[in-house]
């Protein structure tokens, strides 16, 4: 992994382009999120447009991640597009090759889901101060669930009869999560307005995905061209402490 930032690239305006597609709803369209993450911008628009076979973006949340593991600093992005009928997740992680850092490699991985075979999105709310709610106070932190495989997440612990002096041995209990994809997006390390936009998106997704008009219309989406596979990879993302 590589320890340099990767260089924000200028990328040019192409409104033809479904990767610059403008949501009024939304406070960035996806290209201008894509450049302000500054993760290979291009790369990754790029990707995400081959990705969409034509399709026209409906919604979409950019999360970038960056965590330090010792000396590193370490930085991925993922990329969710929701169109009429399809989830496409795009996911990005570079790997420096050399201690000097000059060799790096990009590893991306692309995923689409049709709409129709996702079972469950999934909010979880964090606010401060929750005895002084009003309703105009921000949500500080929103986690973003979405399952369509049937994939399950499995959080195991000691398991205690709550006598703090008891010292035999209980076994262990745990909790099953169903989920593909998770995403936290805080107000501290992502802004506030990153995660009115993760709510807007889960919005979306639950219109399109039971069938709901769609909050925002548009064009008629043209048919996507073949494709000669899938490309496949479970993902399980939010921010490292």
């Amino acid at each position: 992994m590589t320890t340099q930032s990767p260089t924000p690239q200028s990328r040019p305006s192409n409104t033809g382009n479904p990767a610059a597609h403008n949501h009024a709803t939304q406070g960035q369209s996806l290209d201008q999120a894509l450049q302000q993450a500054g993760f290979y911008p291009r790369l990754v628009a790029d990707v995400v447009d081959d990705a969409l076979d034509g399709r026209e973006c409906l919604s979409h949340l950019v999360h970038l991640e960056t965590h330090f593991d010792r000396a590193e600093v370490r930085r991925h992005i993922t990329v969710l597009v929701l169109t009429e009928d399809m989830l496409v997740i795009t996911h990005v992680d570079d790997q420096q090759l050399d201690e000097a850092g000059e060799q790096i490699v990009a590893q991306i991985s692309t995923e689409s889901v049709p709409v129709a075979q996702i079972r469950s999105v999934v909010l979880s709310y964090m606010y401060s101060q929750p005895q002084d709610y009003k309703s105009s106070d921000p949500v500080r932190e929103l986690t973003v669930s979405i399952a369509w495989s049937g994939g399950q997440r499995l959080d195991m612990g000691p398991a205690s009869c709550g006598d703090p002096q008891c010292e035999a041995d209980h076994g262990y209990s745990g909790t099953i999560a169903q989920e593909d994809i998770v995403l936290r997006i805080s107000a501290e390390a992502d802004g506030l307005q990153a995660v009115q936009d993760a709510k807007l998106f889960a919005r979306a997704l639950r219109a399109v995905n039971t069938g709901n008009p769609a909050p925002v219309q548009h064009a008629t989406i043209p048919a996507p061209r073949p494709r000669s596979g899938v490309f496949s990879n479970r993902l399980s993302r939010g921010h490292q402490r």
